[in-house]
């Protein structure tokens, strides 16, 4: 059986030395590619560990945890996202939202990086996923400053239902409520990184707008939104108010 511990401190010199090849980029490209490398090799060992320690262990009777990817920085390329060294999903690009992938419940390293350029990357987290949950994940952020966030989402509805939630991924965009066109608010005040609760509904055809909160200031319509029978929805604010790209909204199923 692999030692975990050893495991834990190659995770950690790995992104040791990736924060130093950072750190050097513009400085001293030649120490930048050597802390580079020297962070490749402890990650490789690290995950070398990892594999053997799930080839050692019975298989969990625990089900998946399923999880999604959604870009929703503007200020970031199209990416390739990595899961244990692994590229997992490709030349990404703004507003887009991979299928769910399922994985053993557990800790992951998650990489990601400018489509086909690993020379350096866009950010890098350790994320744990629990059994039986579904995640989503957007990207978010500015150069330097990208961050991975995490949703958990709830695909089931009850028979002939369905449900929805908001999620403000609108940087530049105030504290916002969903209403009814002309009519009540149906989620109050929600700021940015903000994700409500799913409202259960009748199926419905429906004209919503996006308000500045409190005010009857309409930032965005949101006409003739269908929600189905069985089907769970997630109303994400992306882009930029008054800005370029210009605030939309993505739906995903879930």
């Amino acid at each position: 059986m692999p030692d975990k511990k050893n495991k834990q401190e190659y995770f950690d010199k790995a992104a040791a030395y990736d924060m130093m090849a950072n750190y050097y980029k513009y400085l001293d490209p030649n120490l930048h590619i050597n802390y580079y490398k020297k962070h490749l090799q402890y990650l490789n060992k690290a995950l070398h560990l990892s594999r053997i320690q799930y080839a050692s262990e019975v298989a969990s009777r625990q089900p998946d945890a399923k999880i999604r990817f959604l870009h929703a920085s503007t200020d970031a390329p199209n990416v390739d996202i990595y899961i244990n060294a692994i590229k997992i999903f490709k030349n990404v690009p703004f507003k887009e939202v991979s299928a769910y992938l399922s994985l053993p419940a557990g800790k992951y390293h998650i990489d990601i990086y400018p489509t086909d350029n690993m020379v350096s990357t866009i950010l890098n987290k350790r994320i744990a996923f629990e059994a039986g949950k579904s995640y989503t994940l957007p990207m978010i952020g500015v150069e330097n400053k990208f961050r991975l966030l995490s949703y958990n989402d709830e695909p089931n509805v009850p028979h002939g239902e369905t449900k929805v939630r908001f999620i403000h991924l609108s940087s530049n965009t105030p504290p916002v409520d969903i209403a009814v066109i002309k009519g009540d608010v149906v989620f109050p005040k929600i700021s940015y990184k903000d994700a409500t609760n799913y409202l259960g509904l009748s199926p419905m055809t429906v004209d919503l707008e996006m308000r500045e909160t409190g005010t009857k200031q309409t930032i965005l319509p949101l006409h003739n939104l269908q929600f189905k029978e069985n089907e769970v929805y997630s109303i994400v604010a992306v882009g930029l108010h008054e800005g370029e790209p210009s605030i939309e909204m993505v739906i995903l199923k879930g």
